[in-house]
């Protein structure tokens, strides 16, 4: 017997789910300090925007940033002036748009196979995408305006789309694109782009490409894509080359961003990211390949299509991050949940099994954690990690207890709105937990504790390191020193925006009638043997800050 709606919550019973599960999601954003490095960085050129005014040139810590467009410190400003400078806002617009993608693939899935609430909760239950979408970094808001990017395409494109249906969901497609272009750069063309060829390729179906409205949609795309381009250009020389050059191409075919991975990099990431539904994947990916009959535009196909390029892209590339591979799990969604809508409850109670033993596991880990304690891992946060381990494993494992009772009465929606419930629960619970080592690699709990030797006119300088959330915590810049990495085009560009040299800092340091710097104890040692007067007000394993006397 298939899985149907028969089984469902009332129509009432369902808007309180999803109203209790949107709430529950944007309660948690504030639970945790923003961590080193990405939090710190994507929060600071927000903060930057909304305190300097200047919505063109993005700057990460007052000197000249070009690695990723502007629309996302765009948004992060936004909520900050709406919200406060906190972590809530820094951490919104993901959440927010987590959230869309979620609508996004629960409409488009509604409208083609009509299982769109089994392809939502799919979308909003992975582990993947509801870790990203509390974490600030760009690949959440990208991968909103990819989902976008699809779920147009494929309502445009399928057979039964009216002739208007056709035009506006084009438009919305290319302008989505637009959106995804200026939050992550050329992969906002290129995944789209990419699965389009494939997919007439392989399917020798080139229709879809005289349904494309070339005309207005590139005039769409350049009108929302091109004037932040065209006005940074402008003001910065050296950007373009800098941004197309450096930022695409050499990243993905040089390990200069020094993230290398082997081929198989992102095989535990998909694995373990699309819990609790990564045993469906076989079933899944058969349910998406048959032919269908005659020239009809075959969705499931280009979906699969999408998901394979955007994995395999990623693996080939020579930069790798977790994160990169996030835009492929809006279209895992959209089939699975077709297949959802097929399988017979017997058949998905199996595949409760493996998320069950993967959570029950980490709920049951507090006895063991101190076999990996170590500097680095202090026995005190791995005891706290793992009681919110137990408390969130030990609720999705109830979820799936639950959800087992109800396929055994034939709920279908309501046993896998249980499951999604209890991936948000344990994920959740999993990063509030994940705390004390962010602290480790955060500046809130510092700076509070400094409040007391800061001056209005006081210099803040970063020695030979920059800690990203330092600034953020500060709410201004510090001068930094003997330190290039990421900010070596802005600081060859504007100069006298940094310290070059040690003993430049010296003198600065001597001069200011009020200072504070945040350094390694070694390069600390090396100031007091030529003679530098510095009082330590902080110090732990990785960073000292000293104050003048």
């Amino acid at each position: 017997m298939a899985l149907s709606n028969s089984g469902a919550l009332s129509g009432r019973g369902s808007l309180l789910f999803w109203f209790a599960f949107v709430v529950f999601w944007f309660a948690t954003l504030s639970q945790r300090a923003l961590i080193s490095p990405d939090e710190g960085r994507y929060a600071m050129l927000s903060l930057a925007m909304l305190q300097s005014g200047d919505w063109i040139t993005p700057r990460l810590n007052g000197i000249l940033y070009f690695e990723k467009p502007a629309l996302q410190y765009w948004m992060g400003a936004i909520s900050f002036m709406a919200f406060g400078i906190n972590e809530f806002a820094a951490r919104f617009w993901p959440a927010l748009t987590g959230i869309l993608a979620v609508l996004a693939v629960g409409v488009t899935a509604r409208r083609l196979w009509g299982c769109g609430q089994y392809a939502a909760l799919v979308m909003a239950g992975s582990t993947w995408v509801v870790a990203n979408s509390h974490f600030l970094t760009l690949d959440m808001g990208v991968t909103f305006f990819l989902t976008l990017t699809l779920c147009a395409f494929l309502w445009a494109q399928h057979d039964g789309a009216s002739r208007l249906e056709r035009r506006y969901a084009m438009w919305l497609a290319w302008a989505a694109m637009a959106g995804a272009t200026l939050s992550k750069g050329l992969i906002g063309l290129l995944i789209p782009g990419c699965t389009l060829v494939l997919y007439s390729l392989v399917c020798w179906q080139w229709v879809v490409w005289r349904r494309m409205q070339w005309l207005a949609g590139i005039g769409i795309f350049l009108v929302l894509a091109v004037p932040w381009f065209w006005l940074v250009a402008e003001r910065n020389p050296g950007f373009a080359h800098f941004f197309f050059i450096h930022e695409h191409f050499q990243r993905f075919l040089t390990n200069e961003a020094r993230r290398e991975g082997p081929f198989w990099y992102f095989v535990p990431i998909l694995l373990i990211g699309f819990l609790p539904w990564t045993s469906l994947l076989p079933r899944l990916a058969s349910d998406a390949w048959p032919r269908r009959a005659g020239a009809q535009f075959q969705a499931e196909r280009f979906a699969l299509i999408w998901a394979f390029f955007v994995f395999a892209f990623f693996s080939k590339s020579n930069s790798k991050l977790p994160s990169y591979i996030l835009p492929m799990f809006p279209a895992l969604a959209l089939m699975l949940g077709q297949t959802l809508s097929r399988i017979s409850p017997r058949e998905l109670k199996k595949h409760l099994c493996l998320p069950m033993v993967v959570w029950g596991l980490l709920a049951c880990a507090y006895p063991f954690v101190g076999q990996f304690a170590s500097e680095d891992l202090p026995l005190s946060a791995l005891q706290h990690m793992a009681v919110y381990l137990a408390v969130g494993g030990g609720g999705f494992v109830l979820c799936a207890l639950l959800a087992w009772h109800f396929l055994s009465r034939g709920k279908a929606l309501s046993a896998i709105m249980l499951l999604a419930a209890g991936g948000l629960w344990s994920v959740s619970l999993a990063c509030i937990g994940h705390d004390p080592f962010g602290q480790s690699k955060s500046s809130k709990a510092l700076v509070e504790k400094l409040s007391g030797e800061l001056w209005p006119d006081s210099e803040i300088f970063s020695v030979r390191m920059y800690e990203q959330t330092f600034p953020f915590y500060l709410r201004r810049p510090v001068i930094q020193v003997d330190y290039q990495d990421e900010f070596a085009f802005g600081q060859q560009a504007e100069p006298d925006r940094a310290i070059a040299t040690l003993p430049e800092f010296v003198l600065r340091w001597q001069a200011a009638p009020h200072a504070m710097a945040m350094l390694d104890e070694q390069t600390f040692n090396e100031l007091q043997q030529q003679g530098v007067t510095m009082k330590p007000v902080f110090r732990d394993d990785l960073r000292m800050v000293v104050v003048k006397p």
